[in-house]
């Protein structure tokens, strides 16, 4: 290394080499090569080939394919696919054979499935179960009875509960143990622990001890001694039942395939399963017997094909026998739930169990269920409720893939038990919304007619106009229905009954009519939610009325128009909620709106929007919703545009900044767009501004500088600080430019060493290099201020890298000083690569003047000691390879930017060469290909010199 010494005085740059960039960027250009536009080419069409094969005999051991082509271009697919491909199967349907197979195995296929099972537009029980357990809730106390081996240890109940218990033997009269004073969690629990005492004791082999839990569990069934609980218990108790089938059924499965007959089904299978029928025919009592036999109906085609069919009709007519009617109809529901599981096909038993239900209806109003209800504190409206989750699920068996015919008569029937409000509610909710909008007007008939005493009508108008947002009723009664709709709503006195009728019906208004309507349908809704502040418990009905106003109405000068829209919007007091409005109604106006836009009434409406969604913001915010709400306020600021008028649209940006100061990323888009407009403002001028043009570009530079202090990322920062200067340079606003890049200059000693990046803290240097490379870039073309000397950014920023404390265990310093030397070089050509238009860079300003390439050359003799200083540190042992690499890429930079001509600069580049391959870090793949472009380039012109440089440069094994 002492050898380098005496290249620290070599003025380097003396000998830069002359470039030429036009020529150079021909030379570099990629070698153009005719395209034979033959037979193939990749935009040409797809030639398909029909390939027809004839397969021999099974007996044969040799087949032969016989092939007729439209095209003789083959496929490579054809071989590989085997034929599958899209295109052969498209080619397949010319073949009528292949066509007529094809679509009988579709149809059997899809008949099967029909038949076997429902399909995926069929709701099954479990979405169901949570909305049941949730609605139906009791606060008073509730028993149950159960067999003693069913009991465990661990049980949650409290010692004062089990005291009260009566143990008698296990299957017999009085035989269980009570528990009494149950709350209804404690009720739910232990039903939970039943459930897992059956699967416990099947896995043990204790099969009649899991059939005592299933028959006691479905005894419970027959209580309804806290009336208002009673679906809930359904839920819980036919859990168990499930879990008996189930279970029941995998053990008989064993070694069968999926789709068996009867005839497979070995005697010790058919025996076990007659075994199981006959221990439930022998149950006592009717309700345990009935839900059990349910619940392992499936068993039945283990025995014979017709089992099922002919089971469903009798179990059918053993709930006739079940005197409470609520316990009836959800015996009734359950055999629809297992009869659509195991046999939808046989609706004719489904219809017969609705029908049955319908005859035994007058029995709700008779006096045992009236005195019940007495007893118990229920009024009539509750206990219809009750009914709803029952046959709402018989109705929507019934209705699955129904044809039209059925709703007609069901409609009838509903007419004979004089306009049943529960059961006409269950029609509306099970059939196709298809047919009930086709027949809208006969339903508000019967809806008109309904007693109101037992089902309020309103939710009657709400199921209605639920199916009304699915399907559209006929044209000529659009109106008609929504003014006999909305007198019925308008006049609840309750603004919970009021306000879920509304949320519905306005999708219909939305749907169907103009912002006329719409207006007055908000205008209601705010004249009764806002007495007594009702809109506070009704935030998510108000929302979803927004939701689908937005929906339908997304031209936002319509939108606006909608004088009580923005009324409306004041009913959010809760400022979460307002929050989240807001947040919807940017969405839908950077998702629909397409142009941009400048309509006064827009604008203000969205800047209060923006206003609200930021003044949200505190220091409790997560980062996620800060850059959620500045995406969207920024989505707004983008699609402003006063079009020509430019100053117009900086005191647009001017006011945002004002409103959105807390939020970083919008001020950054703030920046981004008055940069924008002022270059559009140049483009307008074509580079010649006026005297009006120069003031307002001046202005725009003015709004960034001002605003870039206030943000706190220092890349930030500093990448605005160059861009925003560059913005200046082009309009030639030299001095703001001068400005913009001193700040940068003195913001660089502020870098710190860790940055935050994506939630993580990472080193800074690789991103100080990037900028400061790019940096260099501008400031080729960056005229020298008349006051300041000769580079003065240049030696400002080389001053600040050279004070600027850089880890000890990379070497990014030197690789900004190498950079330096590009910069330098370029600056030393008569002629920069680049220029900004209209702006005189320092190749003209100097001409190529004496007295300037001193200077340069002064700066690269301080440049390359530091470089060789910093080889000098890297001899030790650990950080040869840095040595060899950095040797390497100093190397590069001389042989592009040097004239190698020149002998002591030739011998400190052969000198930089041995360095590089010395202890033997070199990459060895990188040195040959680096001496082969020094051959390639002695080849071209003026660069015969690079010959005699490659004898001199010798290749080293890493031996």
């Amino acid at each position: 290394l002492k050898a380098f010494k005496k290249y620290k005085s070599i003025f380097i740059f003396e000998h830069a080499r002359s470039r030429n960039y036009v020529s150079e960027s021909e030379v570099c250009k990629l070698e153009s090569v005719p395209l034979d536009f033959g037979d193939y080419h990749p935009l040409k069409p797809i030639t398909v080939t029909e390939s027809k094969t004839k397969k021999m005999n099974r007996k044969g051991s040799t087949s032969s394919t016989s092939s007729s082509s439209s095209s003789s271009v083959m496929d490579p697919l054809s071989s590989v696919l085997d034929g599958t491909d899209p295109l052969s199967l498209f080619a397949a349907a010319a073949d009528p054979v292949t066509t007529t197979a094809t679509m009988d195995s579709t149809r059997k296929k899809r008949d099967k499935d029909d038949s076997s099972a429902v399909g995926s537009d069929f709701e099954p029980w479990s979405s169901k179960r949570g909305e049941i357990l949730s609605r139906y809730t009791t606060t008073e106390k509730l028993s149950i009875v159960s067999g003693r081996k069913a009991t465990t240890t661990g049980s949650a109940v409290s010692e004062k509960v089990r005291t009260r218990l009566e143990e008698l033997d296990d299957l017999e009269e009085g035989s269980q143990k009570e528990l009494l004073n149950l709350t209804q969690q404690d009720y739910m629990n232990r039903i939970e622990e039943l459930n897992q005492s059956l699967k416990d004791a099947w896995s043990s082999d204790q099969k009649v001890k899991a059939l005592k839990i299933v028959i006691q569990c479905s005894k419970l069934l027959s209580d309804t001694t806290v009336i208002q609980f009673y679906p809930s218990k359904f839920v819980l108790i036919t859990d168990i039942l499930d879990t008996f089938g189930n279970v029941t059924i995998s053990g008989l499965l064993f070694f069968l395939p999926d789709n068996f007959s009867p005839e497979i089904v070995n005697d010790t299978a058919k025996e076990t399963c007659l075994n199981w029928f006959f221990k439930i025919a022998s149950i006592r009592e009717l309700i345990p017997r009935f839900y059990v036999e349910a619940a392992i109906l499936k068993c039945n085609k283990f025995l014979s094909k017709t089992g099922i069919s002919e089971c469903l009709p009798r179990l059918t007519s053993m709930i006739r026998g079940i005197g409470d009617p609520l316990v009836a109809v959800y015996a009734r529901a359950y055999l629809c739930r297992v009869g659509m599981e195991v046999a939808p096909q046989l609706k004719e038993s489904l219809n017969k169990n609705f029908f049955d239900f319908l005859l035994t209806f007058k029995q709700i109003h008779g006096d045992t269920v009236q005195n019940q209800l007495v007893v118990q504190c229920v009024e009539i409206p509750l206990y219809l409720t009750l009914y709803s989750p029952a046959i709402d699920w018989i109705l929507q068996c019934i209705a699955y893939h129904a044809p039209e015919v059925l709703l007609t008569e069901m409609m009838e029937r509903c007419k004979k038990l004089g306009n049943n409000a529960l059961l006409l509610n269950s029609v509306m909710s099970a059939f196709r919304a298809e047919f009930i909008a086709a027949r809208s007007m006969d339903f508000i008939a019967m809806i008109k007619e309904c007693d109101e005493s037992g089902f309020p009508k309103h939710l009657l108008f709400r199921s209605l106009g639920l199916n009304l947002a699915l399907a559209d009723p006929p044209e000529n009664d659009r109106l008609q229905i929504l003014n006999e709709a909305w007198k019925v709503i308008t006049k609840l006195k309750n603004p919970q009954d009021y306000i879920n009728c509304a949320e519905v019906w306005v999708e219909y208004t939305c749907r169907h009519f103009t912002k006329r309507e719409v207006n007055t349908v908000l205008a209601d809704v705010i004249k009764h939610m806002t007495p007594d502040r009702a809109f506070e418990d009704a935030y998510p009905q108000l929302q979803s009325i927004i939701q689908k106003v937005i929906t339908y109405i997304y031209d936002f000068s319509l939108l606006f128009s909608v004088e009580k829209f923005l009324p409306f919007l004041d009913m959010f007091q809760k400022e979460s909620v307002r929050v989240e409005v807001c947040k919807c109604i940017m969405e839908s106006f950077i998702k629909h709106q397409q142009e941009s836009t400048k309509d006064p009434v827009i604008l203000n409406a969205l800047l209060h929007i923006c206003k609200t969604m930021h003044d949200s913001v505190n220091a409790l915010t997560l980062e996620d919703e800060k850059r959620m709400l500045a995406a969207l306020i920024n989505g707004f600021i983008k699609m402003v545009s006063f079009g020509r008028d430019f100053e117009q649209q900086l005191s647009f940006y001017v006011e945002a900044r004002s409103m959105f100061c807390n939020l970083e990323p919008v001020l950054v888009q703030l920046i981004h767009s008055v940069n924008q407009l002022a270059m559009e403002t140049r483009k307008v001028m074509k580079g010649n501004h006026s005297r009006k043009t120069a003031a307002f570009v001046r202005a725009c530079v003015a709004f960034c500088f001002i605003t870039i202090p206030s943000l706190s990322g220092i890349f930030t920062r500093l990448n605005l600080y160059l861009h925003s200067g560059q913005v200046a340079l082009a309009n030639q606003c030299l001095s703001q430019a001068d400005a913009f890049f001193k700040a940068a200059v003195s913001l660089v000693p502020e870098v710190p060493k860790m940055i935050s990046v994506d939630g993580k803290m990472r080193p800074s240097d690789a991103f100080l290099l990037e900028f400061l490379c790019n940096f260099f870039s501008t400031l080729l073309v960056v005229p020298d201020h008349p006051e300041q000397g000769v580079l003065f950014l240049v030696r400002g920023l080389l001053n600040v890298i050279q004070d600027y404390t850089w880890e000890d265990n990379n070497d990014d310093k030197v690789r900004i000083y190498t950079n330096v030397l590009h910069l330098l070089s370029a600056m030393t050509q008569e002629t920069y690569i680049y220029h900004v238009d209209k702006v005189d860079s320092n190749d003209t300003l100097y001409g190529g003047d004496s007295k300037f390439l001193a200077e340069i050359n002064k700066l690269c003799e301080t440049v390359i000691a530091q470089i060789l200083d910093h080889l000098k540190t890297l001899g030790k042992e650990e950080t040869l390879k840095r040595q060899s690499q950095l040797a390497l890429y100093f190397f590069n930079t001389i042989l592009a930017h040097g004239d190698l001509r020149n002998n002591k600069l030739n011998q400190l580049s052969v000198n930089l060469w041995n360095l590089a391959q010395k202890h033997g870090f070199a990459d060895t793949k990188t040195m040959v290909k680096t001496l082969e472009y020094i051959k390639r380039q002695s080849k071209q012109p003026g660069m015969s010199h690079l010959t005699d440089l490659a004898l001199r440069l010798p290749l080293q094994s890493r031996t």
